[in-house]
C-alpha cells in the first residue's frame, strides 16, 4: 500500500518560556522544601556552612537569601549547567561514584533542583565564585521571561566580575530572592521554618566525617529564633534509646530502657549481636527472614531511636511535660537520611511513611506510634540507588525497593517493641494498685466517643461498632467476674482496649477521612472479637485425645507439607492406647493450632531454606507430668527467650506483626478446660532434636 504525502516536515518542540517556572511552581511542594533543595544544592558543592537570612519580613522589600562556602561555579559552569535544565552531571557522577574533595557523592541528579528558587520569588540575583575565578552575577525577572513567547526567546545576562561578595581566596554561592510569593511570616512559620532546617542534617549521627550546618536568621526580629528547645535536653527525657546497625540481614541492636525519675524501677540493657531479621511483612516468596538480597538496591542501614512515655504520671517525672509534649507533635516520626542529609517529607507532621499509628489502633498495647518515637534512619546514597527520589522531592517512588526497606524498618521496630513492652509492664505495675487494673472500666472514652462522633456528625457511621464494643467488653467483664481462672490478663486486655478507644478519638478529631476512621473503629472491636469463643465455650465433655490431635494435625496438614515439616507423634501410633479427657474440644483445636501456627513461623526463622527433615514439631501425651495427664508439644526452632509469666501476657509478642495473644489465649483456654499451660525448661522426656520451644497442655 502506498501512501500518498502533501507534504513532510521535521518539527522541533518549542517550549513556552513559563515553562522554567512551572518546573519551580509545580515540582516542588512547599517554600521550605525549595529552600531544601538550595540548602542540598550547598552541600553537592562541598559547602560546610548554609546561612539562610530572611530580610526585611512582612514589606514590600523582603528577601530571602542563602548562602554558602561551597566550591561555587565558574562562568563556565554557568553556561553550560546551571542554564542547562535537566543536565545529568550529577547522576553520571554517582554512577561512577566520583567522590568530591570532601568525599561526597550528589544528593541531586535530575538537575531540576536550581529551580525550587523560583518557587519563592519573582526576583533572583545569584553570585558566586569558584576558586582562582572571577566572580559571576546572573540576575533573573521571572516577570519579564514569561512574557516571552517561547523558550529560544529568553535571554539571561551573566556578568563576571572582581570578587565583591567572595573576597580574598572565598568561594561559595549567594542567592537573593526578591518579590516574594510567600508575604507574610509570622514567628510560627518562622519557628517552623527553623525545624525545618536544623533536621536537614541528621542530628543523632556523631560518627560523621565532615561538617555541615545550616543556620536561620531573622534580621530585625532575634526573638523569633531564641528558645528553640534544646535536642540534647529533650533526648534525656526520653526513656527509652536504641540503636542499631543492619547489615545484609544481619542487625547488631542495643535496647536501653534509662527508667524513670521517681520510680524504683531498674534500668534495663539488653544487646542484640548478628541476629537474624524477621521481616514485618512476607514478601511474595513468603520469606519469614531478611536475607542478603533484600538489601540490594538498598545497602546497609543504621538508626537511632528516641522513645517517651506520654502517660501524664509518666512524663511528669521528667518535668517540662508541656515542653516535651510539644516537641513531640511536631518532631515525632523516623525521618530518613542519606549520606547524613534528610530525605523529605519522612518524619513530617501528617506522613506516616510506615503506617506506624494505624499498627498502634490495630494492636493498642503493644505498636509505637508517631507521638512517642523520635527516630533516624541511615542509609549510603551510593548503595541505595534503587531507592529513587521523586521528582517533586517529596519522598521515595514507590517501588519493590521501597516496599522491602519499609518492611525491613518494621521488622527492627517490632523487636523494639517486644522488649518495650516487658518495661511498659513494669512501669505499670509501680505506678497502678492491683485494684485499679482489675476495675478498670472503658465506658468513658466510649461515652467520649459518641460525642465526638456526634460533634462530627458521624454517628450514624460509628454508633453500630461503638455499641458492638460496648457489648463484647460487657459480656468479657462478666465473663471475668463470673469465672474461675486468672482474671488479670483480661483487665490489661480492657486497659488497652481504652487505649484504642482514645487513638480513635485522636483520628476523628484530626482527620476528615472517613474511610480511615472507619477503619481504625474496625480494628479496634477486633481485640475483642478474638475471645469470642471462650465466651460461647460450648460442651464440655469427655473426648479422646487421639481424635483432637489427629483433627488439629489434618486442619495444619497443607501447612506442614507447603513449608516441609516432619510431624511426629508418638501417640496417634496404632499399638499406643487412647486416652479419654474431660475438655471443650472446639477450644483446645483451636489452642493446638494457635501452638502449630507459631511453630511454623518460628522454624522457618532457624532454618530459612526448606530442607525436607530440618524442620520438626513433636506431639505426645503422657499420663505421668507430676501425676497428671498432659499433651506436650515441641519444635526445633529457636526457642522462648523470655520467663512463662511475660509470654503468656496479652499483646506480647516476638514475631513481627503478631497480634500477641497466642499463648495468652492457650493459657485462658487451658483454665476455662480446668487445667493449666506451661512453658517447659526441662525438656528430659522430649527427644533431643527438639531443642527448640516446648510447652505442656496439662489436665488436672
Amino acid at each position: 500500500m502506498t501512501e500518498n504525502y502533501i507534504t513532510s516536515e521535521d518539527l522541533a518542540f518549542r517550549p513556552r518560556a513559563r515553562l522554567l517556572q512551572m518546573l519551580g511552581d509545580q515540582l516542588i511542594g512547599s517554600p521550605r522544601l525549595a529552600i531544601f533543595e538550595l540548602v542540598k544544592n550547598a552541600y553537592d558543592a562541598d559547602a560546610d556552612t548554609v546561612l539562610i537570612t530572611l530580610n526585611k519580613v512582612n514589606t514590600a522589600d523582603a528577601e530571602i537569601i542563602v548562602e554558602d562556602n561551597g566550591d561555587g561555579m565558574s562562568v563556565d559552569i554557568i553556561k553550560n549547567i546551571w542554564l542547562v535544565p535537566a543536565h545529568d552531571h550529577k547522576e553520571k557522577q554517582k554512577q561512577e561514584k566520583r567522590r568530591t574533595r570532601l568525599n561526597r557523592l550528589p544528593l541531586g541528579e535530575k538537575g531540576l533542583g536550581r529551580f525550587a528558587v523560583h518557587k519563592l520569588g519573582n526576583e533572583i540575583e545569584l553570585v558566586t565564585r569558584a576558586k582562582d575565578h572571577d566572580e559571576c552575577l546572573v540576575k533573573i525577572n521571572w516577570s519579564e521571561l514569561i512574557d516571552k513567547p517561547f523558550l529560544e526567546d529568553t535571554r539571561v545576562e551573566v556578568i563576571t566580575r572582581s570578587p565583591q561578595v567572595f573576597i580574598g581566596d572565598n568561594t561559595g554561592t549567594q542567592i537573593t530572592v526578591r518579590a516574594l510569593r510567600e508575604q507574610e511570616w509570622t514567628r510560627g512559620d518562622v519557628r517552623k521554618l527553623l525545624r525545618q532546617i536544623t533536621s536537614i542534617s541528621t542530628p543523632f549521627n556523631n560518627k560523621r566525617n565532615d561538617k555541615f550546618e545550616t543556620l536561620l536568621e531573622v534580621k530585625g526580629h532575634p526573638d523569633w529564633t531564641e528558645g528553640v528547645p534544646d535536642i540534647e535536653m529533650l533526648k534525656e527525657r526520653a526513656p527509652w534509646h536504641i540503636t542499631f546497625e543492619l547489615k545484609k540481614g544481619i542487625l547488631n541492636l542495643k535496647y536501653h530502657f534509662k527508667g524513670v525519675p521517681g520510680i524504683k524501677i531498674e534500668e534495663r540493657i539488653k544487646e542484640l549481636v548478628d541476629e537474624n531479621l524477621p521481616l514485618a511483612a512476607s514478601t511474595r516468596k513468603q520469606k519469614v527472614i531478611a536475607s542478603p538480597e533484600d538489601f540490594k538496591g538498598i545497602g546497609d542501614i543504621s538508626g537511632e531511636f528516641y522513645i517517651y512515655d506520654r502517660e501524664k504520671k509518666i512524663l511528669s517525672k521528667f518535668g517540662e511535660q508541656q515542653l516535651v509534649e510539644n516537641f513531640l507533635d511536631e518532631n515525632g516520626g523516623i525521618r530518613v537520611y542519606r549520606d547524613n542529609i534528610r530525605v523529605y517529607n519522612y518524619g513530617e507532621p501528617g506522613d506516616d511513611w510506615l503506617g506506624l499509628d494505624l499498627r498502634r489502633v490495630n494492636v493498642p498495647g503493644k505498636h509505637i506510634s508517631r507521638n512517642i518515637i523520635v527516630g533516624s534512619l541511615d542509609l549510603k546514597i551510593e548503595d541505595s540507588y534503587d531507592l529513587i527520589e521523586k521528582t517533586n522531592r517529596e519522598g521515595f517512588v514507590q517501588n519493590e525497593a521501597y516496599s522491602k526497606f519499609q518492611d525491613l524498618m518494621l521488622g527492627v521496630l517490632s523487636i523494639v517493641e517486644t522488649e518495650r513492652l516487658i518495661d511498659k509492664e513494669r512501669l505499670r505495675e509501680a505506678t497502678e494498685d492491683a485494684k485499679n487494673i482489675e476495675v478498670k472500666k472503658i465506658e468513658k472514652p466510649l461515652d467520649d466517643l459518641r460525642k465526638i462522633a456526634k460533634k462530627h456528625n458521624l454517628t450514624d457511621e460509628l454508633e453500630p461498632l461503638i455499641q458492638k464494643t460496648e457489648k463484647n467488653y460487657n459480656e468479657m467483664r462478666e465473663v471475668m467476674l463470673n469465672t474461675g481462672f486468672n482474671n488479670m490478663g483480661l483487665a490489661i486486655v480492657f486497659h488497652e482496649v481504652e487505649h484504642g478507644v482514645r487513638s480513635l478519638y485522636a483520628t476523628i478529631e484530626h482527620s476528615d477521612d472517613l474511610s480511615l476512621i472507619k477503619q481504625h473503629a474496625h480494628e479496634l472491636v477486633k481485640i475483642l472479637d478474638s475471645f469470642s469463643d471462650l465466651l460461647r465455650k460450648g460442651e464440655n465433655k469427655p473426648a479422646s485425645l487421639k481424635n483432637l490431635i489427629r483433627k488439629a494435625r489434618d486442619v495444619a496438614k497443607i501447612r506442614f507439607r507447603k513449608h516441609k515439616i516432619q510431624f511426629v507423634c508418638p501417640f496417634l501410633e496404632e499399638d499406643i492406647s487412647d486416652i479419654e479427657q474431660t475438655f471443650i474440644f472446639k477450644i483446645l483445636i483451636g489452642s493446638l493450632n494457635n501452638i502449630f501456627d507459631n511453630a511454623i513461623y518460628w522454624l522457618q526463622t532457624r532454618w530459612p531454606e526448606e530442607t525436607l527433615g530440618q524442620r520438626k514439631i513433636y506431639v505426645n501425651v503422657t499420663k505421668n507430668f507430676y501425676g497428671k495427664t498432659a499433651i506436650i508439644i515441641a519444635d526445633n526452632g529457636p526457642g522462648f527467650q523470655d520467663e512463662q509469666e511475660q509470654l503468656v501476657k496479652p499483646f506480647f509478642t516476638r514475631r513481627p506483626n503478631g497480634m500477641g495473644i497466642g499463648l495468652y489465649y492457650i493459657n485462658l483456654a487451658m483454665e476455662v478446660n480446668k487445667g493449666r499451660l506451661v512453658i517447659l525448661d526441662d525438656q528430659d522426656d522430649i527427644p533431643a532434636e527438639f531443642d527448640g520451644a516446648a510447652l505442656a497442655l496439662v489436665f488436672d
